[in-house]
């Protein structure tokens, strides 16, 4: 049998706590063949960014890589050292070495494929493989260059390196005990669930549940490799993210009236941009976002106002992180739009209602625009999707907004 494991940042951040890991993951090369996937320690890769950033605002973005990439490759080099120091068999590999291969894009890179030749063999050699996450390797006639994934990348690596070796099996560990209905520090009524479906978790991680990162949710239902999401240092039952929700396979009538609404999302990582006077005719937006596009900034949100005299105004969001780049890329398209203005909003959040059961039945944007009402909260701007309904809100309302929504949809209720 063999195992894709990986490991967050918190359950690394010592050497202490690497140690304990290395134990747990000794018991299981016992009997399995094993791959470790590890984060930087801690807080590693902020602390990373900050120099950068005491350096230069803007930092360049293949340099920078180059120095994100050296947090993982510390933790998966000391968690080779506690594995042979309880006398297990151990090899760590870079991500270019684990043969990750990516588009060139810095920051934010695509995985392109695996190539699984370098892994197998060290698996045959009866070793356990740590590979560091979060990176790859570029591949062009040239030299290859180091990349990143983004943030939450070391799920997405883990996910793809199982997908490579057909593994039996791709464990996620962290912090938490699984996927809970909303985030348990802001709302301890929440309620872990045993199993989910991709795409309620698709939605759930793309609007801020950090539990897993949203590209490694995506490549798993691609290539059907099932996630348990569990605790690092706990041995309880987790959350399972597969093709379909078996709870809704079920022959129990009960199940058939189950909530329709899974979790609630928050995302306080969110800054509004509004152009004031933008041109409307065809391709302004297109020109505008293209650009955005084609740096790897993800917008969310966009909200285009009623046109007045042939002007519009024209709102969407992009990460707290992406703020300077973002307003670096749209000076000249505005510039040459003859734009009156660009306003930035950085005290607002998203929160979001998912559940794939909203798809056939009414009501649920009526339940959640009430609920926030009842608590005083105003709605800025609203996306929805098939399954999901977002609301920008005042960022010093957010936690109230989570427990509104999560008493008014009852998801305490298993």
């Amino acid at each position: 049998m063999t195992v894709v494991q990986k490991y967050g940042g918190s359950s690394v951040a010592t050497t202490e706590k690497i140690a304990r890991i290395a134990e747990r993951v000794a018991k299981r090369a016992e009997k399995d063949k094993v791959v470790v996937v590890v984060s930087a320690m801690g807080d590693t890769t902020d602390e990373l960014i900050s120099m950068a950033k005491s350096l230069t605002k803007i930092p360049d973005e293949r340099e920078l890589d180059k120095l994100l990439a050296t947090g993982e490759q510390v933790s998966s080099a000391l968690m080779a050292m506690a594995l042979h120091k309880l006398g297990v068999k151990a090899v760590s590999l870079t991500g270019g070495q684990a043969g990750v291969i990516t588009e060139s894009k810095a920051g934010k890179a695509r995985i392109r494929k695996v190539e699984s030749k370098r892994l197998k063999e060290e698996l045959a050699k009866g070793n356990v493989v740590i590979v560091a996450g979060f990176q790859g390797i570029t591949e062009n006639s040239g030299w290859a260059e180091i990349t990143t994934l983004g943030r939450g990348g070391s799920d997405t690596t883990a996910v793809a390196l199982a997908a490579a070796l057909n593994a039996d099996a791709c464990e996620i560990y962290t912090d938490v005990e699984g996927v809970y209905t909303a985030d348990p520090r802001v709302e301890p009524a929440a309620r872990k669930m045993k199993t989910i479906s991709y795409e309620e978790m698709l939605e759930l991680a793309g609007q801020g549940a950090r539990v897993m990162h949203s590209r490694a949710v995506e490549l798993g239902q691609i290539y059907g490799v099932d996630i348990l999401v569990a605790h690092s240092l706990k041995d309880a039952p987790g959350t399972l993210i597969t093709r379909e929700d078996h709870e809704m396979n079920s022959q129990n009538a009960e199940m058939e009236i189950r909530n329709p609404v899974r979790g609630i999302a928050h995302d306080t990582d969110v800054t509004r941009i509004t152009i004031v006077g933008v041109p409307d005719k065809p391709g302004v937006a297109a020109k505008l976002f293209k650009a955005l596009s084609d740096a790897g900034i993800s917008v969310d949100v966009i909200v285009q106002n009623v046109s007045v005299a042939g002007k519009t105004d024209l709102s969407f969001t992009v990460a707290d992180e992406d703020l300077e780049k973002t307003k670096k890329i749209i000076a000249p398209i505005d510039k040459d739009i003859e734009a009156a203005d660009v306003i930035t909003d950085s005290v607002l959040a998203k929160v979001s209602v998912v559940g794939s059961g909203m798809k056939t039945s009414p009501g649920y944007a009526s339940t959640m625009f009430a609920a926030l009402a009842a608590e005083g909260i105003n709605i800025y701007s609203i996306t929805t999707s098939e399954i999901r309904i977002t609301c920008l809100v005042e960022r010093d309302k957010i936690k109230a907004a989570v427990r509104a929504l999560h008493k008014a949809f009852e998801l305490e209720k298993a």
